[in-house]
């Protein structure tokens, strides 16, 4: 039962939410252009939305296991899940689940290359790995190097919602890459934001994030900027379009909780309720934006409400 209890805090699926509602707000722009989801498809890549963050999750526990050891200022959203740590998993109990991670999403990118002919599928799952690496290890570790903050909110940002475009099209053609303006940068900003707590370890262990390297404040000032940015795209862009109720009622919570970030911006170093505060507001934005806007398209479908043609 304890091994049971440490495999469930090592898998975080609290963060199951940054992997499913982007590949929901892809497989909702298709929806969106007349398509009918095959609900075959819609399970395969619930599976895989599971199995890879389950990936990225141990992966990224045992390729931060000496700095997260440093880390007294970590949180829900941040820090790992101290499973090494605290010496509930070993180092190599944690291998073992990445690469029965590894496998088993390997078995969705076959069944659905196999049974439903999407081809690109499996190149797609070994880009999500290919991301992880150099976003962890050796040669490029460029969560240690900086530009980790950028290769996260690719995977997020693009990678998830083309991963459930394709699965559902079986092509890439009317993939809406005009949306990419507003969803890249708060996946941007949420990416900056989770590295606040973690800043002191950070800082310790040689980690040249955005935070170690400018410091909090810049940091809480970009990601206000970027929010604000971002949403404003989607008012200009977004569906049903501009002027319209809708658009701003799509996000309403996103943009009140920039707005109270940006009176966070001040004080509150990694550990103070401000700096949880900022970061919490900062995640369940763009958790609540993906899946709102996900959730639209997957109900809405008259053709006033269309994304094309």
């Amino acid at each position: 039962m304890t091994k049971v209890l440490a495999w469930l805090q090592a898998s975080r699926l609290a963060s199951q939410t940054h992997i499913f509602f982007p590949l929901l707000l892809g497989q909702g722009f298709y929806r969106q252009i007349g398509g009918e989801l095959n609900p075959g498809v819609f399970c395969w890549v619930g599976a895989y939305s599971l199995l890879i963050q389950l990936f990225i999750v141990y992966a990224n526990d045992y390729a931060d296991a000496e700095v997260d050891r440093l880390n007294t200022t970590y949180n829900i959203f941040s820090g790992g899940s101290r499973v090494l740590v605290c010496g509930l998993l070993s180092k190599k109990e944690l291998l073992i689940g990445v690469a029965v991670t590894m496998v088993l999403n390997a078995g969705v990118g076959w069944v659905l290359t196999i049974f439903y002919e999407r081809s690109w599928i499996l190149p797609l799952i070994f880009v999500s790995w290919a991301l992880l690496w150099i976003y962890s290890y050796a040669p490029f570790k460029l969560s240690y190097r900086g530009g980790g903050e950028v290769v996260q909110a690719l995977g997020v940002g693009f990678l998830l919602l083309f991963f459930g475009y394709y699965a559902q099209a079986g092509n890439a053609s009317h993939f809406p890459w005009h949306y990419l303006v507003f969803v890249l940068p708060l996946q941007l900003g949420a990416a900056f934001s989770t590295a606040l707590p973690d800043e002191p370890s950070d800082r310790e262990g040689r980690k040249h994030t955005l935070v170690v390297l400018v410091g909090p404040v810049p940091v809480k000032l970009l990601v206000v900027f970027l929010y604000f940015t971002g949403l404003g795209f989607f008012c200009f862009i977004g569906w049903p379009g501009p002027g319209s109720l809708k658009t701003y009622l799509l996000v309403a919570y996103p943009l009140l909780a920039a707005a109270v970030m940006a009176l966070l911006i001040k004080d509150g170093p990694a550990g103070h309720w401000r700096c949880n505060a900022f970061v919490a507001l900062a995640v369940s934005s763009v958790v609540a934006t993906m899946a709102t806007l996900a959730g639209d398209l997957l109900l809405c479908r008259s053709e006033g409400q269309r994304l094309f043609g």
